[in-house]
């Protein structure tokens, strides 16, 4: 039958050539316009699995914990980090792009309920320093200029001087009114830090909880799915505004973004960097080998033709199979061409043997497919099994990878035994007068076979030796080792992963109703794997009574200061004297008693009182910028009021109870909440309890144990199949075991090898495993007809030459993928080459071990 098809090919080649490259000028024109990638490493598992539908769920009552962006931003202190987020959030919001832009720290509310959410002990505190700094606060607030600060400072010398700790806050708000003045007289903007001023030279606000130097704003955006990086233009749009509103790091910030659309966009931008060079490369190296192997630029021309048309057609068929590729499956192009080109390898190959024996072309051809069709059909059916074993399992990314690959694996045939020999006639390479085989290697193959029980008792050896590392072997289930660690995105994660506020790594947890949440939240925190659980009772405070009566009586106390009777403004004569009066009584106050903070203090107001007015009314702002708003902070603290779910803001409340009443509870680990070994003690855990939970760590936990059954189930199917297919062909159970026993102790050895190169097992790269089981039949295959043939010296025999040249293109395709950026991709290229190593080995050295000497001479073979 092939015989047939190759004559009908060669009968009419240019009907042929130009057919297959009008399907190969579809595929590529289907893969220009409607190529995409998922890269969302969750969709690499069937949404029937129960995580997925909790996550869908999840999703579906709080829609705005999906596709979201976090912009984090650090800067030198509390209060600038607050101002730029605050002035970056109402910058964006309303912005075409942005769906959602909101604060989860919500600065509004917690700034006028900020002191019900201290510890007792801590609002009693605030409360005692507010009340204590009355007497600095009210004149301050009555007249908020240079003469009444001059007033209020030399008011309060001798004050200050009968308790140290009163001393020392004196002497440091000395200092820094001195260093605001003498910038502002030196000609630099500068500004009073309220806050440190009347915590004593701290960081830390009295009126509220304390400021840490970090704020995050998170938005929702308009994501472009006809786009490979749907959430590019948001992206642009986010960074524009942070860069004119300077928030940029010469201004004192740090800028990042992270969160599932940067994540998704630039693990594309990673994944296509370098790709284009990669596969030019590629192939260019591809080429050196056919010519090594082929030593005729026709027939050279004719495989690298074949293997193009092939992985056109093949990517035309993955988008109308899929539509869309996801990051396993996006690596077929270097599988096909590392897999296809075997079988152009070895039917030219065969075909420059016939050449050589018969001399004319066609008959040649013809000859080439009656010998080498059998191996071939064998061996595609087989790489065709491996790869469909995928398609039942719920590992979607492999199981499309499979279907994209295992269809290529049809076409490269298909193309092989039509499209391959049309063109080769077309391009009429000349006679081969060289002899293909390698007779030098007949010296190899006579040593295996007087060494058969060293080389298997050697293997057997090597195998067991390596079984310890085999029991260490492990499988990174977490998606963010796939990712580069070096891109603002992922490191952003990974360092808000190192703090248990901020950890990403949570699992998210629905109630049906808020009763049902507080049962819930009591058993979760029952549990020890858990650090903290965080709810909308996270933000009712505790002892509210107590607290209010508190905030009531500092609102009394400081009626004055928060409503004060402001005096008029002094004029600048009235400013310059009240100045010079302060520097005079101040170095009076102190005596014989020389104090450098006081002194330097007092030389400031005599240069202020000497300056312009345009100078002192920049000191009066550099010293009062900032006490109009400490002010009215204070005024909302003072404000506050009893907080209950209902009473919450609509944007907070959102946030932890959905339109329909559900109730989100999210729970942090305790420990690195980022370690593998953490994740998957903290997720089953929680699914002991709550099966209806989702997040990361469940999702990275239960997606191990999926891809790890759907690995031995499609194992166990591959190898099921393969054997059928090999009995039925071989219809010899011995035949049967010598072909699939040493490509097993390959494996086996593969993994071992793994092991110690710190290789570890993980989604992208795991697909190398059943794709080498398929590569390996394929050669054993090809050894084992031979074999069976009679043919003695295996390594001589041009099929080995076929072999090592089609496995040499094959580790070049594979090598590429270990150069990728991708980290993911990557180590699909490591394992790929350890386990084609070893496959190799077994080929040449096991498998004659294996077979030993063949059981009928060529003659004798040949008649049956």
């Amino acid at each position: 039958m092939l015989e047939k098809l190759v004559a009908f090919c060669l009968r009419w080649p240019w009907t042929v050539v130009l057919l297959t490259l009008a399907l190969t000028g579809g595929g590529v024109y289907l893969t220009v316009q409607r190529f995409a990638i998922d890269t969302d490493t969750q969709n690499l598992f069937s949404p029937e699995m129960s995580w997925r539908k909790n996550q869908v769920a999840l999703y579906r009552a709080f829609p705005q914990l999906e596709n979201s962006i976090a912009v984090v931003i650090d800067a030198p202190n509390g209060e600038a980090a607050n101002d730029a987020a605050a002035r970056l959030t109402a910058e964006l919001k309303g912005k075409p792009l942005m769906l959602r832009v909101w604060r989860p720290d919500d600065p509004a509310y917690f700034t006028k309920n900020g002191l019900l959410y201290l510890d007792q002990p801590e609002v009693e505190h605030a409360i005692g320093m507010m009340i204590g700094q009355r007497d600095v606060l009210t004149p301050l607030a009555e007249d908020p200029t240079l003469r009444g600060l001059s007033t209020v400072l030399v008011a309060n010398q001798k004050r200050a001087a009968g308790s140290p700790r009163a001393t020392e806050m004196y002497l440091n708000g000395l200092e820094q009114f001195s260093q605001a003045f003498e910038d502002t007289l030196a000609g630099h903007p500068t500004q009073v830090n309220w806050e440190k001023l009347l915590s004593g030279g701290k960081e830390e606000a009295p009126p509220g909880p304390p400021m840490d130097k970090r704020r995050i704003v998170m938005i929702n955006p308009v994501l472009d799915f006809s786009e490979l990086q749907p959430g590019a233009q948001a992206i642009e749009v986010v960074r524009k505004a942070a860069a004119e509103l300077g928030i940029t790091k010469e201004n004192g910030y740090t800028f990042r973004l992270t969160g599932e659309v940067p994540l998704a966009d630039e693990e594309f931008a990673t994944l296509s960097e370098n790709m284009a060079f990669n596969t030019v490369g590629t192939l260019v190296v591809v080429a050196f080998i056919l010519f090594a192997a082929l030593r005729s630029p026709k027939l050279i021309l004719a495989v690298l033709v074949t293997l193009l048309a092939g992985l056109g057609i093949t990517s035309g068929a993955g988008i109308l199979l899929i539509g869309r590729f996801n990051l396993i499956s996006v690596a077929f192009a270097a599988l096909f061409i590392g897999l296809g080109v075997d079988f152009g390898i070895q039917f030219a190959t065969r075909y420059r043997e016939e050449r050589h024996g018969h001399g004319d072309l066609e008959p040649a051809l013809l000859h080439a497919t009656k010998n080498i069709g059998f191996s071939l059909t064998l061996a595609a059916v087989s790489l065709l099994a491996g790869f469909f074993c995928f398609l039942p399992t719920p590992f979607l990314g492999v199981a499309e990878l499979g279907l994209i690959a295992g269809v290529g694996m049809i076409i490269a045939y298909f193309a092989t035994l039509t499209f391959l020999p049309a063109a080769i006639k077309l391009l009429h390479p000349p006679a081969e007068h060289v002899p293909i085989a390698t007779h030098s290697l007949a010296a190899v193959d006579h040593w295996i076979a007087h060494h058969r029980p060293a080389v298997l008792i050697g293997t057997a050896a090597i195998v067991l030796a390596g079984t310890p590392a085999l029991m260490r072997l492990h499988f990174d289930s977490n998606p963010m080792n796939l990712r580069d660690q070096k891109v603002e995105s992922v490191s952003t994660f990974l360092d808000l992963a190192k703090d248990p506020k901020t950890a990403p790594n949570r699992i998210e947890t629905l109630a049906p109703s808020l009763e049902a949440a507080k049962e819930l939240k009591a058993k979760i925190l029952a549990l020890p794997e858990v650090d903290h659980v965080d709810s909308v009772f996270s933000l009712i405070p505790d002892d509210q009574d107590e607290k209010l009566a508190l905030i009531q009586r500092a609102s009394t106390e400081l009626h004055g200061a928060l409503d004060p009777k402001a005096k008029p403004a002094p004029t600048d004569a009235e400013t310059v004297k009240a100045l010079k009066a302060a520097a005079k009584a101040l170095r009076a106050s102190m005596g014989k008693r020389l104090s450098p903070p006081v002194l330097r203090f007092a030389s400031a107001l005599d240069d202020l009182a000497a300056a312009t007015p345009q100078v002192r009314e920049k000191a009066r702002v550099a010293a009062f910028g900032g006490f109009d708003k400490l002010m009215n902070q204070m005024r909302e603290a003072l404000q506050a009021q009893r907080v209950t779910p209902e009473t919450l803001p609509e944007e907070l409340r959102a946030d932890w109870i959905s339109a329909d009443g559900k109730v989100r509870l999210e729970t942090t680990p305790k420990g690195d909440s980022n370690d593998r070994a953490v994740m998957r003690a903290f997720a089953d855990a929680m699914l002991a309890i709550t099966p209806e939970s989702s997040g990361p760590p469940i999702i990275i936990s239960e997606a191990g144990k999926t891809v790890t059954q759907a690995f031995l189930e499609a194992g166990l199917f591959a190898f099921v199949a393969i054997f059928l297919i090999l009995a039925v062909a071989l219809r010899n159970a011995v035949d049967v075991a010598l072909t699939l026993g040493p490509l097993l102790l390959a494996g086996v050895m593969s993994l071992q090898a793994a092991e110690l190169l710190g290789v570890s097992l993980n989604f992208a790269n795991i697909i190398a495993l059943p794709l080498m089981f398929a590569v390996g039949v394929a050669f054993h295959i090809y050894y084992v007809i031979a074999w069976r043939k009679g043919v003695a010296d295996m390594l001589a025999s041009s099929l080995t030459r076929a072999i090592f040249f089609s496995s040499l293109t094959t580790g070049t395709a594979f090598g590429s993928l270990f150069l990728s950026s991708h980290p993911g991709t990557a180590s699909m290229g490591q394992l790929l080459t350890i386990s084609l190593f070893f496959t190799l080995l077994a080929a040449f050295i096991i498998v004659p071990a294996f077979l030993g000497p063949p059981r009928h001479p060529p003659e004798e073979a040949d008649a049956t």
